[in-house]
Protein backbone atom coordinates (compact mmCIF):
# COMPACT_ATOMS: atom_id res chain seq x y z
CA UNK A 1 0.00 0.00 0.00
CA UNK A 2 1.41 3.13 -0.79
CA UNK A 3 0.99 5.87 0.90
CA UNK A 4 2.15 9.51 0.71
CA UNK A 5 3.62 12.04 3.02
CA UNK A 6 4.42 15.37 3.43
CA UNK A 7 8.12 14.71 2.17
CA UNK A 8 9.08 16.00 -1.05
CA UNK A 9 7.84 13.87 -4.12
CA UNK A 10 10.50 13.49 -6.88
CA UNK A 11 9.29 13.53 -10.03
CA UNK A 12 11.96 11.49 -12.68
CA UNK A 13 13.54 12.85 -15.05
CA UNK A 14 12.49 11.77 -18.64
CA UNK A 15 13.06 12.78 -21.93
CA UNK A 16 10.85 13.71 -24.31
CA UNK A 17 10.26 12.78 -27.99
CA UNK A 18 12.11 14.29 -31.25
CA UNK A 19 11.25 16.05 -33.30
CA UNK A 20 13.14 15.86 -36.67
CA UNK A 21 16.69 17.71 -35.91
CA UNK A 22 15.36 19.28 -32.02
CA UNK A 23 17.30 18.85 -29.92
CA UNK A 24 16.09 16.74 -26.43
CA UNK A 25 14.78 18.09 -23.78
CA UNK A 26 14.72 17.36 -19.83
CA UNK A 27 12.29 17.97 -17.59
CA UNK A 28 12.26 17.61 -13.96
CA UNK A 29 9.88 18.78 -11.10
CA UNK A 30 9.28 18.46 -7.04
CA UNK A 31 6.57 19.00 -5.17
CA UNK A 32 5.28 19.36 -1.68
CA UNK A 33 2.06 17.33 -0.37
CA UNK A 34 0.90 18.88 2.43
CA UNK A 35 -0.07 16.58 5.39
CA UNK A 36 -3.96 15.29 5.47
CA UNK A 37 -5.49 16.62 7.91
CA UNK A 38 -7.74 13.21 7.91
CA UNK A 39 -5.58 9.77 9.96
CA UNK A 40 -4.50 7.39 7.20
CA UNK A 41 -6.31 4.58 6.97
CA UNK A 42 -5.69 1.30 6.26
CA UNK A 43 -7.80 -2.76 5.88
CA UNK A 44 -6.16 -5.79 7.42
CA UNK A 45 -8.09 -8.72 6.86
CA UNK A 46 -7.56 -12.23 7.73
CA UNK A 47 -9.16 -15.32 5.99
CA UNK A 48 -10.85 -15.99 9.29
CA UNK A 49 -12.40 -12.65 9.31
CA UNK A 50 -13.94 -12.73 5.81
CA UNK A 51 -14.98 -16.43 6.48
CA UNK A 52 -17.48 -14.89 9.62
CA UNK A 53 -18.58 -11.82 7.28
CA UNK A 54 -19.53 -14.86 4.86
CA UNK A 55 -21.45 -17.07 7.76
CA UNK A 56 -23.42 -13.45 9.17
CA UNK A 57 -24.32 -12.70 5.64
CA UNK A 58 -25.37 -15.85 4.83
CA UNK A 59 -27.47 -16.18 8.07
CA UNK A 60 -28.67 -13.06 7.76
CA UNK A 61 -30.10 -13.88 4.11
CA UNK A 62 -31.81 -16.79 5.46
CA UNK A 63 -33.27 -14.94 8.78
CA UNK A 64 -34.36 -12.77 6.08
CA UNK A 65 -35.85 -15.10 3.86
CA UNK A 66 -38.23 -16.35 7.02
CA UNK A 67 -40.21 -13.02 6.59
CA UNK A 68 -40.67 -13.58 3.41
CA UNK A 69 -44.11 -14.95 1.55
CA UNK A 70 -45.02 -18.14 0.09
CA UNK A 71 -47.45 -18.00 -2.60
CA UNK A 72 -50.81 -19.97 -2.98
CA UNK A 73 -52.65 -20.54 -6.18
CA UNK A 74 -56.18 -20.10 -6.39
CA UNK A 75 -57.04 -22.30 -8.93
CA UNK A 76 -54.69 -24.77 -11.08
CA UNK A 77 -53.18 -23.79 -14.58
CA UNK A 78 -55.32 -26.44 -16.15
CA UNK A 79 -59.11 -25.45 -14.60
CA UNK A 80 -58.90 -27.14 -11.37
CA UNK A 81 -60.64 -26.11 -8.65
CA UNK A 82 -57.99 -26.38 -6.16
CA UNK A 83 -55.48 -24.40 -4.08
CA UNK A 84 -51.68 -24.90 -5.74
CA UNK A 85 -50.27 -26.62 -3.58
CA UNK A 86 -53.10 -27.66 -1.20
CA UNK A 87 -50.71 -28.81 1.77
CA UNK A 88 -47.84 -26.24 3.01
CA UNK A 89 -45.71 -25.97 6.18
CA UNK A 90 -44.61 -22.37 6.82
CA UNK A 91 -42.85 -20.77 9.83
CA UNK A 92 -44.48 -18.69 12.17
CA UNK A 93 -44.79 -15.29 11.06
CA UNK A 94 -44.46 -16.12 7.54
CA UNK A 95 -46.63 -14.23 5.07
CA UNK A 96 -48.92 -16.62 3.10
CA UNK A 97 -49.71 -14.72 -0.08
CA UNK A 98 -52.55 -16.48 -1.67
CA UNK A 99 -53.16 -15.17 -5.24
CA UNK A 100 -55.98 -15.68 -7.50
CA UNK A 101 -54.94 -17.88 -10.81
CA UNK A 102 -57.99 -19.63 -12.45
CA UNK A 103 -61.70 -19.96 -12.31
CA UNK A 104 -62.44 -17.39 -9.86
CA UNK A 105 -64.13 -15.87 -8.15
CA UNK A 106 -62.57 -17.67 -4.89
CA UNK A 107 -62.53 -16.58 -1.04
CA UNK A 108 -59.95 -17.88 2.28
CA UNK A 109 -62.28 -19.44 5.14
CA UNK A 110 -60.57 -21.19 7.99
CA UNK A 111 -62.17 -23.68 8.94
CA UNK A 112 -63.21 -23.01 13.04
CA UNK A 113 -63.60 -26.72 13.75
CA UNK A 114 -59.55 -27.48 11.84
CA UNK A 115 -57.79 -24.51 13.89
CA UNK A 116 -55.48 -24.49 16.80
CA UNK A 117 -57.30 -23.62 20.01
CA UNK A 118 -58.42 -20.33 20.73
CA UNK A 119 -58.19 -18.58 17.62
CA UNK A 120 -60.82 -16.77 15.89
CA UNK A 121 -60.95 -17.32 12.46
CA UNK A 122 -63.12 -14.32 11.53
CA UNK A 123 -59.57 -12.87 12.02
CA UNK A 124 -57.92 -14.65 9.53
CA UNK A 125 -60.56 -15.53 7.05
CA UNK A 126 -61.86 -13.68 4.27
CA UNK A 127 -65.94 -13.04 4.47
CA UNK A 128 -67.84 -15.11 2.35
CA UNK A 129 -68.58 -11.76 0.72
CA UNK A 130 -65.44 -11.15 -0.01
CA UNK A 131 -64.22 -12.45 -3.04
CA UNK A 132 -61.36 -12.28 -5.25
CA UNK A 133 -62.94 -11.53 -8.65
CA UNK A 134 -59.90 -10.99 -11.20
CA UNK A 135 -56.40 -12.78 -12.05
CA UNK A 136 -53.68 -12.07 -10.11
CA UNK A 137 -56.09 -10.61 -6.88
CA UNK A 138 -54.60 -11.29 -3.57
CA UNK A 139 -55.25 -11.92 0.13
CA UNK A 140 -52.76 -12.37 2.54
CA UNK A 141 -52.09 -13.85 5.71
CA UNK A 142 -49.35 -14.56 8.39
CA UNK A 143 -50.30 -17.00 11.20
CA UNK A 144 -48.24 -16.80 14.37
CA UNK A 145 -49.85 -19.82 16.30
CA UNK A 146 -48.16 -23.26 15.46
CA UNK A 147 -50.03 -25.82 14.70
CA UNK A 148 -52.26 -27.09 11.44
CA UNK A 149 -55.05 -25.10 9.84
CA UNK A 150 -57.38 -25.80 7.60
CA UNK A 151 -58.84 -23.68 4.85
CA UNK A 152 -61.17 -23.72 1.86
CA UNK A 153 -62.91 -21.40 -0.97
CA UNK A 154 -66.86 -21.04 0.22
CA UNK A 155 -68.13 -21.27 -3.68
CA UNK A 156 -66.05 -24.08 -4.52
CA UNK A 157 -65.73 -26.33 -1.42
CA UNK A 158 -68.11 -28.59 -2.42
CA UNK A 159 -66.23 -29.03 -5.67
CA UNK A 160 -63.32 -30.24 -2.91
CA UNK A 161 -61.20 -26.57 -3.00
CA UNK A 162 -59.79 -27.35 0.68
CA UNK A 163 -56.55 -26.79 1.81
CA UNK A 164 -54.11 -27.41 5.57
CA UNK A 165 -51.26 -25.18 6.15
CA UNK A 166 -48.78 -26.29 8.95
CA UNK A 167 -47.46 -23.96 10.99
CA UNK A 168 -44.18 -24.67 12.63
Amino acid sequence: MATVTSAAVAIPSFTGLKAGGASSAKVSASAKVPPSPLPRLSIKASMKDVGVAVVATAASAMIASNAMAIEILLGGDDGSLAFVPSEFSVSSGEKIVFKNNAGFPHNVVFDEDAVPSGIDVSKISMSDEDLLNAKGETYEIALSDKGEYTFYCSPHQGAGMVGKVTVN
